[in-house]
């Protein structure tokens, strides 16, 4: 059975169309498997306890509607499948009669914060959890390709305000970030992360953006130029 809570669309949470934000989507995700893991005793101070924690490594978010402000939903997720230091695991949202507004996968992995390496997931690690199938999706990879001919915009340093508990840009920021790029027409119906690296307080990030017809990529990248984090968004 899929863990999930009720909530209504905040004015927080919307942009200038009323519609809530992709970065808001995520968030709503990400509260809705923390929530889990507190209810199932897998959460933040089990993990902390452990030296453990778990990274997202990738999001894929089918669009179908984003909901309005004030709108009811639902947020659910469960996961479906456990593999060496991998967790696989969906979500949806849903609005006030039960129909799909966003449907997502994700891969994270199981990490030893002493070691600073992925950890393998024992059954004591997921005890609480209930397994459901997964979702019916199609699967893209979780690898993303940045198209050659991006552009390099203006960098911006990593603020506090981006930070999550294990001490670096929390997963939802970096989509935030992203958004700022997009064009104003631009209605994203497929979403796909995949994040390669963690920006910590005070680290430089400099956007590379791509813009085509019907696609849209920002790499969220070091001075470098190798990126933490690539979006990209399909009509």
């Amino acid at each position: 059975m899929a863990y999930q809570f009720e909530s209504r669309v905040r004015y927080s949470e919307v942009g200038q169309n009323r519609k809530l934000t992709l970065a808001a989507v995520t968030d709503y995700f990400q509260d809705c498997s923390s929530f889990q893991s507190e209810a199932c005793g897998n959460g933040i101070d089990y993990l902390k306890e452990h030296k453990r924690v778990w990274m997202v490594l990738s999001w894929q978010m089918e669009i179908l509607r984003r909901p309005v402000f004030g709108e009811k939903i639902t947020v659910q997720t469960w996961p479906y499948e456990f593999k060496a230091f991998y967790g696989y695991r969906n979500f949806t949202l849903l609005d006030e009669a039960g129909a799909y507004l966003v449907k997502a996968n994700s891969v994270w992995a199981f990490i030893n914060m002493e070691a600073g390496r992925p950890a393998k997931v024992l059954p004591e690690n997921v005890s609480g959890y209930q397994m459901e199938p997964p979702l019916e999706m199609e699967n893209f990879s979780r690898k993303i390709q940045m198209p050659k001919d991006c552009v390099a915009l203006e960098s911006f340093p990593v603020g506090r305000h981006h930070l999550d508990t294990n001490d670096h840009v929390n997963n939802g920021q970096y989509i935030a970030m992203a958004e700022e790029y997009l064009p104003e027409d631009f209605e994203a119906s497929l979403l796909r992360v995949e994040y390669r690296a963690q920006a910590k307080l005070h680290d430089v990030i400099v956007p590379m953006v791509h813009c085509g017809e019907n696609e849209f990529t920002v790499g969220l990248c070091d001075e470098a130029g190798k990126p933490y984090a690539v979006v990209a968004y399909s009509r």
